[in-house]
């Protein structure tokens, strides 16, 4: 017998809301800001990496920002001196989730 069962047998005449059922929906988990996260791509001894630069948040927000975006493509990164570093040139697909949650981005370099 779960939680659901248990409560509908307390309370036989409460009606769920929608809002109930639909717990998980789509915030932005991440402190969104007004300036626009610039995107650079480069290479450090010949090998491509992507660099976000400008987010404002507190470093626990970087870190978070961070490990989302390494989960999201499946390779490695770092964060630190409030930037990103990901490993392989991932400008647009790291662009587009950071527009689906909020953010403003700019690409800067070819």
């Amino acid at each position: 017998m779960d939680l659901q069962d248990q409560l509908k047998h307390l309370f036989p005449d409460h009606q769920p809301s929608p809002e109930d059922d639909n717990q998980k929906k789509e915030k932005s988990t991440f402190w969104v800001q007004d300036q626009p996260i610039l995107c650079k791509y480069e290479k450090r001894k010949g090998k491509p990496i992507t660099i976000l630069e400008g987010y404002q948040g507190t470093n626990a927000d970087l870190k978070k920002l961070a490990k989302e975006i390494k989960i999201l493509l499946g390779v490695g990164g770092t964060h630190k001196n409030e930037q990103i570093i990901i490993q392989g040139d991932y400008r647009d697909k790291i662009m587009n989730f950071l527009q689906e949650n909020g953010f403003k981005t700019k690409r800067v370099g070819g």
